[in-house]
């Protein structure tokens, strides 16, 4: 497993290198660089998985059939939506690059610059930033940031309990979602990964390889949505992620 791992990030600083270069061709046109950096997670994603021994395996409940193989491709297809998901292993960020429809955005603070490499691919690829510095700022950033998501027809990737999970339990959902649902008009879209946390638990490399369940549940409708109702569309979305994950889940309160 150490080999497999050292081989993957090996791997991933090739790809990073190659991207970092194309990306400065496309200085001028942030949006390749953003379908630019899908591509790339989507190769880098698929490595980590290959490496580490975990197969995904997607389950569509949105589909009318019952054709669990087809998730990844319908979210592909299905356009501009805005992605929620569990967050509770080291995989998830993986999950995340390799998941993310092309044209498809995540959502940082500034201070994510301050973190060295990471910070600089973040910016290059074009994604998206707020600065949480004061509430005017805030509100100004998500007022940009709408505009720039419509504008351009992209989606948004978020993990709404900000950090991992210690437990595997779902913890508090934070409300920057919500807000960034009512200031992109974009549907909320929950994902839930099972047992990630076993699999690869957060700050690990104890990896137990296998079939990783996921599954795309039904949209949620954000067009009613409120900026002074957010906690209540909070806690809807994660009881919808909360109700969906396995039994050792629900005795959390």
């Amino acid at each position: 497993m150490i080999l497999r791992v050292t081989l993957a990030f090996t791997l991933i600083g090739i790809t990073s290198v190659v991207a970092i270069i194309c990306c400065f061709f496309l200085i001028p046109w942030r949006i390749q660089r953003i379908k630019l950096g899908n591509w790339y997670g989507k190769i880098v994603g698929s490595t980590v998985f290959i490496l580490a021994g975990i197969r995904p395996l997607i389950t569509d409940k949105t589909a009318l059939s019952d054709d669990v193989m087809n998730g990844k491709e319908r979210l592909d297809s299905m356009g501009p939506v805005l992605v929620v998901c569990n967050h509770c292993s080291t995989i998830d960020m993986w999950i995340g690059m390799w998941l993310n429809p092309i044209g498809g955005c995540g959502v940082g603070k500034k201070e994510i610059l301050k973190i060295p490499f990471f910070g600089f691919i973040y910016w290059l690829t074009g994604h998206l930033l707020i600065d949480r510095s004061n509430l005017q700022k805030s509100i100004q950033s998500m007022a940009e940031v709408g505009q720039f998501v419509r504008k351009n027809k992209l989606g948004i990737w978020m993990w709404p309990e900000g950090s991992r999970s210690p437990s595997g339990q779902i913890k508090q959902f934070k409300k920057g979602f919500v807000h960034m649902a009512i200031a992109t008009g974009l549907p909320v879209l929950p994902i839930v990964t099972h047992d990630a946390d076993l699999m690869w638990p957060r700050d690990s490399f104890k990896i137990r390889p296998g079939v990783m369940e996921m599954e795309i549940l039904p949209p949620i409708d954000t067009s009613h949505w409120r900026a002074d109702t957010a906690t209540e569309h909070a806690a809807e979305v994660r009881a919808v992620l909360r109700a969906a994950l396995r039994e050792r889940q629900r005795g959390e309160a």
